[in-house]
């Protein structure tokens, strides 16, 4: 789909005030009320917006640790059922199949290190899983971002 200046105004906008409203982004981008609500339905209905949940933060949760693991499945055994084993772990939010030596770059929460180790040791229970590599974020300078790449896209 291809991105205007407009759209990634739009997207800007409400990335920024998720709870801003169709008619008050409308008044600030200086588009009409339709328009703004035609270019939204139209990014929702080819994927570019991709969710209109609200962020939750892990750390208010009360889970402020957070892992990436790479996991290192055995030769001829399911990655499927090693993704639904992850997918019924709780503190397991997002999993990746990747290149390289392993084959899953899971991020994971805890609580602690303590309760890292209890994560790690339900992430690696799954009898496929050979290997399990673990790093420890200490910092997200740069939190999960799309607006310079919008920006980008529509030539701004």
């Amino acid at each position: 789909m291809t991105i205007d200046r407009l759209d990634a105004q739009i997207l800007e906008l409400f990335s920024a005030e998720p709870r801003v409203g169709v008619l008050e982004a409308a008044r600030r981008i200086g588009a009409a009320r339709n328009t703004v609500q035609a270019r939204l339905d139209r990014m929702q209905r080819s994927g570019v917006i991709a969710d209109l949940a609200p962020t939750v933060d892990p750390a208010a949760l009360g889970f402020p640790v957070t892992a990436f693991v790479t996991v290192e499945i055995a030769q001829g055994r399911g990655r499927r059922d090693v993704v639904d084993h992850l997918s019924a772990i709780p503190e397991v939010i997002e999993v990746h199949t990747i290149t390289g030596q392993a084959d899953l770059l899971v991020q994971v929460v805890s609580r602690d290190n303590a309760d890292l180790q209890r994560v790690i040791d339900d992430v690696v229970r799954d009898p496929a899983v050979v290997r399990a590599s673990t790093a420890i974020a200490l910092d997200t300078p740069v939190r999960h971002r799309t607006g310079p790449l919008v920006r980008s896209v529509a030539g701004r």
